[in-house]
């Protein structure tokens, strides 16, 4: 399968879909990158221990977004240090990143920073980032505060949720967003008001607990 190359690519109709989208998972190790992926793909949790990521992987899907369907190639890296310099080849022909830090983790947290400059130095400059604080269902463990999320992507210029794997929380909406974004950077029509992600994400994402 060839790889996405040079921004968001438009291919026939027979191919089911309109508008194709390389999207990587970021984070540490841990964050629960894969079972995100999982959840969204497959709709399912992986519960109980399970291999880490080795290297690099992806997965397919194809979602509609107001009649028009768009290919969601999603890549997830590995967060390991010895990881790095693949993660790096990939970061240039991506048009979203996805970025997972653990609310249970405060050192996960603390590495978005460094996470956030390898994204400045390697990825494009037009790239969607979205800041996401995983595991939101684990609030007794919790050390990261909601709030310190939502400053860090203020600060940063980026779209912020918190998700579950386990529950679901926000975890399609994140794809769906970006997904939308796409959708509307391919085929905006001239009078259309350009998409701003987030502020549909603040509008549409549900917070932890609000509907137990």
């Amino acid at each position: 399968m060839s790889y996405l190359q040079n921004g968001p690519t438009r291919r026939p109709a027979s191919d089911n879909f309109d508008v194709a989208c390389k999207v990587m998972l970021l984070g540490d190790s841990g964050v629960g990158k894969t079972c995100v992926l999982v959840r969204f793909k497959d709709g399912a949790f992986l519960s109980g221990s399970f291999i880490s990521t080795v290297g690099i992987d992806y997965k397919n899907k194809i979602v509609d977004v107001e009649g028009t369907k768009v290919k969601l190639q999603i890549w997830d890296t590995a967060g390991q240090e010895r990881f790095r310099s693949i993660t790096h080849a990939y970061y240039r022909d991506s048009q979203a990143l996805l970025l997972l830090y653990d609310v249970t983790s405060e050192s996960s947290f603390e590495n978005i920073r460094a996470w956030l400059a390898e994204i400045y130095e390697y990825a494009s400059s037009d790239v969607i980032i979205m800041l996401l604080g995983n595991k939101a269902d684990l609030n007794k463990e919790r050390v990261v505060s909601r709030e310190q999320g939502e400053k860090l992507a203020k600060d940063h210029n980026v779209a912020f949720m918190e998700t579950s794997a386990k529950s679901g929380l926000n975890v399609d909406l994140a794809f769906m967003a970006v997904a939308r974004d796409m959708k509307h950077r391919n085929l905006k029509r001239p009078s259309e008001p350009k998409f701003n992600i987030e502020q549909y994400v603040e509008s549409q994402r549900e917070k932890p607990g609000c509907c137990s």
